[in-house]
């Protein structure tokens, strides 16, 4: 009987010790602030984290998705992929079409050499034409002079003048052959150039579609975790449809308020430390990194010094990446808890933020 009566003392002295430091830790959360000295300032807020939309760059379905809600995946690791029947198909064609722009450079290449032999006959037959043209003219000469002395016969003159004529109008058809091989030959260049731009953009055309073929699969950017899956496989999205959403775990930070004359002393970089509700006895250090150029809270009027100092600026301090990748399967968002920021680098900690989280 005895010992019961010590054994129910005991429980009740260690409910009433509990109790005490449970009272004692929520009145220090409740009224800490009061308590914190010169140079430390604090606000409540909430865990967050920079989160990452998995989406389509092209519109078609969704074949698969490899992850579920929750898991924690690594950059580079396939999340879904995207139906690409069709694009296989259009690279097929692309491809097709790139054989023929090759086989029409080759062929473009052959008329241009024939287009020059062309005009080497043609510029043989100028040369030809221009010799007979010369002996022709100089029997035509031979025989104008000689008819003066009637050495020559009329018809022998008249048939001297009308051969080099012919001769001429020969020498003017061969030259016209000639510039029209010249033209061929510009016109068959002109076609090695379009057959060659043609085999350039049916390869530009397959790099686009391979290109889009793995666009199709869609990877994780970096570390993170699995916060929402928007879609399901076979759903038919747009361009930019969202399949999966990310949580960058190692990009955390708090984000609080702070008044005017407070956040106005907030240096970038400051050392900051965060105290979850959820797990109150860690304390996590943190830096400063951003301090909101325009009041989150503004009274109505801020017409006086006093209501100007009533106005509430947003501070975020992010959580060392380092620290983050020891803990990362224990890191969540939407926790709440308090901030403390060191306003002044030379202000000394309270003992209950000392202790810092490994």
């Amino acid at each position: 009987m005895t010992a019961t009566v010590s054994s129910k003392r005991w429980i009740a002295v260690a409910v009433v010790v509990a109790l005490a430091a449970a009272g004692g830790y929520f009145a220090w959360q409740k009224f800490g602030k009061v308590g914190l000295p010169a140079g430390i300032a604090s606000g409540n807020g909430r865990i967050e984290a920079t989160e990452i939309d998995i989406s389509t760059k092209s519109p078609g379905r969704l074949k698969e998705i490899l992850v579920n809600e929750g898991d924690f995946v690594t950059a580079g690791q396939v999340l879904a992929r995207m139906d690409t029947d069709q694009l296989e198909a259009q690279r097929r064609q692309a491809v097709a079409q790139h054989h023929r722009a090759v086989i029409s450079v080759d062929t473009a290449n052959s008329l241009v050499i024939q287009r020059n032999a062309e005009r080497m006959a043609a510029a043989a037959v100028v040369a030809q034409r221009e010799a007979q043209l010369d002996s022709l003219q100089r029997k035509f000469e031979r025989t104008e002079h000689l008819i003066t002395t009637n050495a020559v016969s009329q018809q022998e003159y008249d048939d001297a003048r009308a051969n080099t004529e012919g001769a001429k109008a020969a020498v003017a058809a061969a030259q016209a052959q000639l510039a029209a091989a010249d033209a061929a030959i510009s016109a068959a260049h002109a076609q090695v150039v379009d057959a060659q731009a043609s085999v350039d953009a049916s390869q530009a055309a397959i790099e686009s579609i391979t290109v889009d073929i793995n666009d199709a699969t869609l990877i994780s950017p970096r570390d993170g975790r699995v916060e929402y899956r928007v879609a399901q496989p076979s759903e038919v999205l747009s361009a930019g449809g969202r399949v999966l959403n990310l949580v960058d775990l190692g990009d955390v930070y708090m984000t609080f308020f702070l008044p005017t004359a407070q956040a106005g002393r907030v240096a970038m970089g400051a050392d900051v430390r965060l105290v979850l509700d959820a797990i109150p006895q860690l304390v996590i250090p943190a830096k400063a990194t951003y301090v909101a150029d325009v009041a989150q809270f503004t009274p109505k009027t801020v017409e006086t010094e006093e209501e100007r100092l009533k106005l509430m600026f947003r501070v975020k301090a992010h959580i060392p990446p380092e620290l983050l990748k020891q803990h990362i399967r224990q890191a969540k968002t939407g926790l709440p808890g308090m901030a403390y920021v060191q306003l002044d680098p030379n202000a000394e900690w309270p003992a209950a933020l000392r202790t810092l989280a490994q």
